[in-house]
C-alpha cells in the first residue's frame, strides 16, 4: 500500500489530542515534505527518522513522501511524532505489515542509531489512550509514567527495530498493564523534631497543615522560619489517586525524564528572582509555573519582599480559584494551582525590628516602605500571619527532651481533614457559600468577639472569613463539633499580622 494512518497524541496544556500522522508515497523526485502546521522541531523529524530507519536497516523509500498531522489546525511541536512517522513510512512502503497499527497510540522521539527517546506529557496522553481504549507505544524512560493509568495497556520498545520484530512477529514485546501505582511514596521531607523550642510557631504549621491554610511567618534573622516551612509539606498526608494523577500531569508536561509511580507531596521554592511567568506559567506554548508545579502540595517564598511586586501580585487569583488560566493569541490553557502557600520575611530591611535587642537602626519610613512591598490584598489571602521570636541561646543548647516528630503531627492533621471531607468533601481553606455557613456556626458569644476583633484590627470581610476557616480548623483539631471562644482566640492569635509587630 501507499498510504498509512498511525496515531499519536499531540500535548495542549494538560490534554492530549488526537494526531492522525498520514502517510504517502507517490512518483515523482524523492522528497520529503510534512504539512499540518509543524514547528521547526517536527520539520526537522524527517532527518532524524530518515538516519534511524537506515541505520536499522531499512530502506528510505526514493519516492515523494507527503506527510500529514491532522487536524491541520492544531499546531504540532517537538521529537514526540518521530515513531509514528517512522512506522508510517515502513507501513506505507510494505516494510512492515499493517495489522493492529489502527489499536495503537505511538509516542517517541528517535535518536540517529533508531533508539526510541523518552518525550514529555506521557502522562495526559496515556489517560486519553485508555480512555480511547489503544495501546500506548512509548520510550522505556516513560513506561512508569504512563503506568500510573490504571488499566493502560503500553509497549515500551528500546529501539525501532525492536518495534518492527513486534509487528513482523520476529520478536515480542512485553504487554504492560497499568496499575495506577499502587505502592505510596517515601516521605523525604525533613523533619519537625530537628526544629528546637519554638513551640507556637509549630503549633502554627499543624493548624496550618490540618485546614490547608496559607501562612506567613515574619522575624529576625535566623529564627528558624525557613527551617519550619520546609517541614510543612512533611505534616500533610500523601495524595489520593484522583490528586497523584493531576499532580503527576503538571509534572509530566514540563519533563522527558519519566515520572515515577508515586510523587512524595510538592514542594517549591523559587528563588526572589523568578519571574510573573515563570511563577504563574506561559509562554507562546502555555507551561505550567511554580504555582502549578507545586498543585497539591507547597509553594515556599523565602524573603517575600524581595520578589517584583508585579510577581506577586499575579498569585491573587489562583489563590482564590485554585486555577490559573493563560491565554495567548494561538491557544488557551487551564492549569490546576490548588497549592498552600508559605512564606517568610523579615520585618524590616535589616531583620531586627520588635526584636527586643535594640539593634534595629531602620527608621519608621524605611520599615514602612520595606512592608509595603507586600500589597494589603495579598496579605488579605494569607490566613495566617505569625511572629516568629528567635530561640535563646541557653535554650537551643540546653539538654531537653526530643522534639514531636513529623509522623505524630501528621496522624492528627490526617484525622483532622478527614472530618472536613466527611462534612464538606473539602479543605477547611476552601470553604464557600452553603458549606462555610453549615460548618461554621457561631454561638452568640463568639460573634460579639469576632465582630469586636474585626473592628479592632481593620478586618475584611475576607479576612473575617480567613480567621472563621481557622478556627474551624482550630476545632477539628480538637475533635469539637463547634467554634468555641478558645478556638477563636487561638485563631485571632495567628492573625497578627505586619504592622502589629507581634501582638495579636
Amino acid at each position: 500500500m501507499s498510504l498509512a494512518i498511525v496515531k499519536a497524541r499531540a500535548l495542549v496544556g494538560v490534554s492530549a489530542p488526537l494526531v492522525h500522522v498520514e502517510v504517502h508515497l507517490s512518483g515523482g523526485l524523492p522528497a520529503l515534505s510534512i504539512v499540518g502546521l509543524p514547528e521547526a522541531g517536527v520539520r526537522e523529524s524527517r532527518e532524524r527518522v530518515r538516519s534511524a530507519l537506515l541505520n536499522s536497516g531499512f530502506e528510505f523509500p526514493q519516492r515523494r513522501i507527503t506527510i500529514n498531522l491532522a487536524p491541520a489546525d492544531l499546531p504540532k511541536e517537538g521529537g514526540r511524532y518521530d515513531l509514528a512517522i517512522a512506522i508510517g513510512i515502513l507501513a506505507a512502503s510494505g516494510q512492515i505489515p499493517d495489522d493492529h497499527i489502527d489499536q495503537m497510540e505511538f509516542l517517541g522521539e528517535l535518536a540517529l542509531s533508531g533508539e526510541v527517546r523518552p518525550v514529555n506529557g506521557v502522562l495526559p496522553a496515556a489517560m486519553a489512550a485508555h480512555q480511547a481504549k489503544a495501546q500506548l507505544v512509548v520510550s522505556p524512560d516513560n513506561l512508569n509514567e504512563a503506568m500510573m493509568v490504571s488499566g493502560i495497556e503500553a509497549l515500551a520498545p528500546p529501539t525501532l527495530l525492536a518495534m518492527t520484530g513486534f509487528f513482523r512477529k520476529q520478536a515480542k514485546l512485553p504487554l504492560h498493564t497499568g496499575d495506577g501505582g499502587a505502592q505510596q511514596p517515601e516521605q523525604d521531607h525533613p523533619d519537625l523534631a530537628d526544629v528546637k523550642g519554638q513551640s507556637k510557631a509549630k503549633r502554627a504549621l499543624e493548624v496550618a497543615a490540618a485546614g490547608g491554610h496559607n501562612l506567613l511567618l515574619i522575624g529576625p534573622p535566623g529564627s528558624g522560619k525557613s527551617m519550619m516551612a520546609r517541614r510543612l509539606a512533611g505534616l500533610l498526608p500523601p495524595m489520593d489517586d484522583a490528586l497523584q494523577l493531576e499532580v503527576a500531569a503538571l509534572h509530566s508536561i514540563v519533563s522527558n525524564s519519566g515520572i515515577c509511580a508515586r510523587l512524595p507531596r510538592p514542594f517549591r521554592s523559587p528563588h526572589h528572582t523568578t519571574s510573573a511567568v515563570a511563577l504563574v506559567g506561559g509562554g507562546s506554548h502555555p507551561r505550567p509555573g511554580e504555582i502549578s508545579l507545586a498543585h497539591g502540595g507547597i509553594l515556599f517564598l523565602d524573603e517575600l519582599p524581595e520578589f517584583s511586586r508585579q510577581v506577586l501580585e499575579v498569585m491573587r487569583e489562583p489563590l482564590e480559584t485554585g486555577e490559573v488560566h493563560i491565554s495567548r493569541a494561538a491557544r488557551t490553557a487551564c492549569f490546576g494551582a490548588g497549592f498552600q502557600l508559605v512564606a517568610a520575611m523579615n520585618p524590616c530591611p535589616c531583620g531586627y525590628a520588635n526584636d527586643g535587642s535594640g539593634r534595629c537602626r531602620c527608621t519608621p519610613d524605611r520599615i514602612r516602605q520595606y512592608q509595603s512591598k507586600i500589597s494589603g490584598p495579598l496579605l488579605d489571602r494569607i490566613d495566617m500571619q505569625l511572629w516568629v521570636d528567635a530561640v535563646k541561646l541557653d535554650e537551643l543548647l540546653s539538654a531537653h527532651a526530643p522534639e514531636e516528630p513529623s509522623a505524630d503531627v501528621r496522624t492528627r492533621v490526617t484525622e483532622a481533614l478527614e472530618r472536613q471531607w466527611q462534612r464538606q468533601q473539602s479543605a477547611n481553606s476552601r470553604l464557600t457559600g452553603q458549606d462555610f455557613d453549615t460548618a461554621c456556626v457561631l454561638t452568640e458569644e463568639v460573634k460579639r468577639l469576632i465582630l469586636k476583633a474585626a473592628d479592632r484590627h481593620g478586618l475584611s470581610a475576607r479576612a473575617t472569613h480567613r480567621v472563621l476557616k481557622v478556627a474551624r480548623t482550630v476545632a477539628d483539631l480538637a475533635g469539637a463539633e463547634t467554634i468555641e471562644v478558645s478556638h477563636l482566640l487561638e485563631a485571632l492569635s495567628y492573625r497578627q499580622g505586619l504592622s502589629n509587630g507581634g501582638k495579636a
